[in-house]
């Protein structure tokens, strides 16, 4: 590189930016690439005070690591789109109160779930919400930014937001997660070997993709991993879904103990059973609500304890901090030309040969500058492709929900997820799919028409019997500020991190 002539001159906009932990570390990751250092940067937000917050400290950590970079930060999100070539979107409509009603209104229903922002009943409402949103992202960045701008989404449900993107929003758009990422870490330490000794073969659909093909020195080592797995000490304990799974399907699936418990029909259904699978060392094992609690808690300790952040090191740009998130990497690798290979989530157009085209699949993919490759994965080993193709029905009607405003299709979603139809009967769904429609009617403008009939049933009953207070298999408290003040390391951690789930002892 010499002089400015080697520099990349694009904008970026993160929309969503008042996520501290995704904006934040992407930010710095992106700077982290030499020729970054004089690209445009915008921030936008629903939120002034968070938003406030985080530019702040992303401004001082671009001051402190010497780039001329000076941050366009607004709540106009069609004036921080102007001209951008890349969108980085982190969105999480309804907050934290929208998702508490995604955990408490189902498990009323004794439907006990860990996230719920994939699959399952809190994941199809997260759906909703964020389907309507993203096509009026998708408006804005068709009309404001650069032509051909690319959307790389970040926020969940991811498979169904990416679906909705595509196929009706006009956009190119591809998801990112860091589940294959985190499950190739664990497949290289069960087995002894360092990450770079192990090369896999990834592919699925996002939260249920599969290593179809681990291989060491061009060995394959899949038949392997259910010994390796079940003599670890720490996975033994805390990945028992996981393991069960790969007894049972022979493969290896990238989700967390928690996050793949609710996806499947047979770990969560029976209260007095889920503690034989999950394991209470990190909320990702399995906790009811759990991702709902550190999320409130890293919220509540971000927001009282922002001017200590400014007082604490400023982010370091260098290329050996940078973390596994995909992003950075492959705007690197379109910008630069350097090869990056990833795993993306994109439609399928026969990717994967025995899952339906329309689906958005996670597979291994290219970056460079010949933009985007997806080389073709071929047919999923019949077992892993029946528990996707069950749960891209799920998505598959859930968007169709969203797009059109069909409570019937949303209706039938929650009857067709696994999760919820090994706990509850049609009746029950039904009024369950009521009660989160109401309690979440500010987010649904699609919904009008079927939230004022939800309303009128609802209080004129008569209503199924419901587990009030019902507080699921493990469920804790959520930590009072006080109680956090006495680990602040750990505190700062909890709100700084983009993935909550890296600690999972």
């Amino acid at each position: 590189m010499e002089g400015d002539e080697a520099m990349s001159s694009f904008k970026i906009t993160f929309i969503g930016a008042g996520s501290i932990g995704f904006t934040r570390g992407l930010l710095r990751d992106l700077l982290a690439v030499p020729e970054f250092g004089r690209i445009e940067v915008a921030f936008t937000d629903i939120n002034p005070r968070n938003l406030e917050m985080v530019t702040a400290l992303c401004q001082r950590d671009i001051e402190a690591n010497g780039l001329p970079i000076r941050i366009q930060s607004t709540t106009d999100r069609r004036e921080a789109l102007k001209d951008a070539k890349y969108v980085i979107c982190t969105i999480r409509v309804g907050g934290l109160e929208a998702f508490a009603a995604d955990v408490d209104i189902p498990l009323k229903y004794g439907v006990d779930q860990c996230v719920g922002d994939t699959l399952c009943a809190g994941g199809i409402m997260y759906g909703q919400r964020g389907i309507a949103e993203m096509l009026n992202i998708c408006r804005d960045i068709r009309e404001c930014a650069a032509e051909d701008a690319l959307l790389l989404n970040y926020a969940n449900p991811m498979a169904m937001l990416t679906w909705a993107c595509n196929q009706y929003g006009g956009v190119r758009t591809i998801g990112l997660c860091h589940g294959v990422q985190h499950g190739h870490f664990q497949i290289a330490e069960a087995l002894g070997l360092k990450r770079e000794e192990v090369d896999i073969i990834c592919a699925g659909i996002n939260h249920q993709t599969w290593y179809i093909s681990v291989k060491h020195k061009g060995e394959d080592m899949t038949g392997r991993l259910l010994e390796a797995f079940e003599r670890h000490e720490g996975f033994s304990r805390t990945e028992k879904v996981r393991i069960d799974m790969l007894r049972r399907f022979g493969y290896y699936s990238t989700e967390s103990n928690g996050h793949l418990s609710e996806y499947l029909p047979w770990y969560r259904k029976r209260p007095e059973e889920i503690q034989d699978w999950i394991d209470t060392g990190s909320w990702i094992n399995g906790e009811t609500g759990g991702y709902l609690r550190v999320c409130t808690e890293g919220r509540n300790w971000f927001e009282t304890d922002f001017p200590n952040w400014m007082k604490d090191p400023a982010n370091e740009f260098k290329p050996e901090l940078r973390s596994h998130e995909h992003g950075s990497y492959i705007i690197e690798g379109l910008e630069t030309g350097r090869v990056y290979r990833g795993h993306f989530n994109v439609v399928n157009n026969g990717i994967i040969s025995n899952l339906p085209d329309d689906a958005v699949i996670e597979a291994p993919g290219y970056a460079d500058a010949n933009g985007i490759s997806m080389p073709v994965v071929g047919e999923l080993p019949l077992g892993p492709a029946a528990v996707c193709n069950a749960s891209i029905s799920v998505q598959r009607l859930a968007v169709e929900a969203a797009v059109r405003g069909d409570d019937l299709l949303l209706r039938q979603a929650m009857l067709m997820d696994p999760l919820v139809g090994a706990v509850c009967n049609p009746k029950e769904v039904w009024q369950m799919t009521d009660e989160l429609l109401v309690a979440q009617e500010q987010w649904l403008p699609q919904y009008a028409g079927a939230i004022a009939a939800a309303k009128k049933r609802l209080a004129e009953g008569p209503l199924l019997p419901t587990r009030e207070g019902y507080k699921g298999a493990v469920r804790l408290k959520v930590k009072t500020v006080e109680e956090m003040r006495q680990d602040r390391e750990a505190a700062n951690r909890n709100a700084g991190e983009s993935d909550k789930g890296k600690e999972r002892v």
